[in-house]
């Protein structure tokens, strides 16, 4: 089963698409002026994110991204990579389950998520909830960033 961004799913077709990959973000870069600007936005100035010098020394061999931020950056892939579901007026955020941070995302690493639909519900007449299991891969490393249960809330 494949399913594209440029799609538009009737949400009728959600029940053939359980348990199968539906959207694959593109590669982005992750520099050290965003994990910068993330580190004041979020007052977590620790070393191994903010001091290239200092963070050289430690076992990662320089500075890392927050794992918020890589996980920060779920709603931007889903928009890059997610197909529509026709009629809906608007996604909601409703919250994440077993979230692990696998592996450091270093200052210029590219990273890029897929999404695998997990299961859904009907909430109401007007509401969909998704369940998606993320996996924020990192170019060049075997193992991923993250992976996590993210549910989200269509709203019809």
């Amino acid at each position: 089963m494949s399913v594209t961004r440029a799609q538009v799913l009737h949400p009728d077709s959600l029940p053939a698409l359980v348990g199968h990959e539906v959207g694959i973000s593109p590669w982005r870069s992750i520099n050290q002026e965003q994990i910068d600007r993330f580190a004041k936005a979020t007052d977590d100035h620790q070393f191994i994110h903010v001091d290239p010098d200092r963070a050289e020394r430690t076992m990662f061999g320089g500075t890392i991204a927050h794992g918020f931020l890589t996980l920060s950056l779920l709603p931007s892939f889903a928009e890059e990579a997610l197909p529509n579901l026709e009629g809906k007026k608007m996604g909601v955020n409703y919250g994440l389950d077993k979230v692990r941070f696998i592996s450091p995302v270093r200052s210029g690493a590219r990273i890029r998520c897929r999404f695998v639909l997990d299961e859904f519900s009907r909430r109401a007449d007007a509401e969909i909830r998704l369940r998606h299991k993320v996996t924020v891969e990192i170019a060049d490393v075997d193992k991923p960033a993250l992976v996590a249960e993210w549910l989200t809330l269509a709203v019809f």
